[in-house]
């Protein structure tokens, strides 16, 4: 039943695209705690994303995909001259830390699956950007979470969790997320070595979660990309973030990134349970703090990056602090 789903979900998303023929950057992720090499299997345990940068555009201008362009153009908060269009879809599944147990386990984070598309605008001068995404989804059987968990495991040979029936129950997902973000960037030496720094701040309000952030971001390498950060868990990372100057296409380029954030949470439904009905919970913490470590390798129109994170603990109780890892790797059209 997974496959299907899958399937059908990145058809949807290509359609439209690929109907346009409008270029763009697209993007493959794949999160898992296997990746983080820590011997976990819980908490924020798998993830797989898809996203689509279109062109930079003038602010003014209509670009690749009209009617999405002109439906979301209310999105295009803050100051700047150049935006473009991201469409993501965004497939997560989060489970308690012994999965041979098929009872409800009380003191542990409930199982959850979510699916979560989303369209954002994002807006940029020289050294600003603000970034505003909206997401539609679901948490729940429906996100197909256990299906997901269960091929994964057959992959590699790992036991299947036993305790998917307590899982969250159906429930839409609805978030309006925005983030504004700043880049220092010395002039490079004439090797193309240098470095950059990336601050933002951000929050979210919606029922998948509310929650206030901020954060910095490191980078040193050859011919540093011009975006605003390689960190793909937040809104404008991963690359993308309108350009001004295009990459070189002949050149091997790559660079190392470090990032620290904090972030206060407010709600979170795959801690604090659905808002529309009684549902297992645990006594989640005001927020959290997330290291990140990671090196990014490109060659023309492809872009190979992997990740290292590790979060602070999540609620009161929680065994282990979390560890995970993501590989994504991206093409520009």
């Amino acid at each position: 039943m997974l496959r299907p789903t899958l399937l059908a979900t990145a058809l949807l998303t290509l359609a439209p695209l690929a109907h346009a023929g409008c270029g763009g950057t697209a993007t493959a992720r794949s999160d898992n705690d296997l990746y983080g090499q820590a011997g976990q299997d819980q908490g924020y345990s798998a993830g797989f994303a898809f996203t689509w940068a279109t062109p930079t555009t003038g602010r003014d201008q209509t670009g690749c995909l009209p009617f999405l362009d002109r439906a979301s153009r209310w999105l295009a908060w803050g100051p700047g001259t150049q935006r473009n269009l991201v469409i993501t879809w965004h497939h997560a599944l989060y489970t308690p830390t012994d999965g041979t147990r098929a009872d409800l386990i009380l003191d542990d984070r409930p199982y959850a699956g979510t699916m979560v598309f989303g369209i954002g605008q994002q807006v940029r001068d020289e050294h600003r950007l603000a970034a505003t995404h909206l997401r539609l989804g679901i948490v729940g059987p429906s996100a197909q979470g256990e299906a997901a968990q269960d091929s994964f495991h057959h992959l590699f040979g790992r036991a299947r969790f036993r305790g998917w029936e307590n899982q969250l129950r159906d429930e839409p997902l609805l978030q309006l997320a925005h983030e504004r973000s700043w880049r220092h960037q010395p002039d490079a030496g004439a090797d193309g070595l240098g470095w950059d720094r990336n601050v933002w701040v951000g929050g979210a309000v919606g029922s998948p979660s509310t929650y206030a952030n901020a954060g910095i971001e490191l980078r040193f390498g050859k011919n540093l990309p011009d975006d605003f950060g390689s960190n793909p868990m937040r809104l404008a990372g991963d690359g993308t973030a309108p350009v001004l100057r295009g990459a070189a296409d002949s050149s091997w380029d790559w660079h190392f990134f470090a990032s620290l954030e904090a972030r206060a949470v407010a709600h979170d439904v795959t801690l604090d349970g659905t808002l529309t009905r009684d549902s297992h919970s645990v006594d989640s913490r005001a927020g959290f703090a997330e290291l990140g470590l990671g090196v990014v390798l490109s060659h023309g129109p492809w872009r190979l990056a992997g990740g290292h994170y590790r979060r602070s603990r999540e609620f009161d109780g929680q065994r282990e602090a979390p560890v995970y890892g993501s590989v994504s790797l991206s093409r520009r059209f």
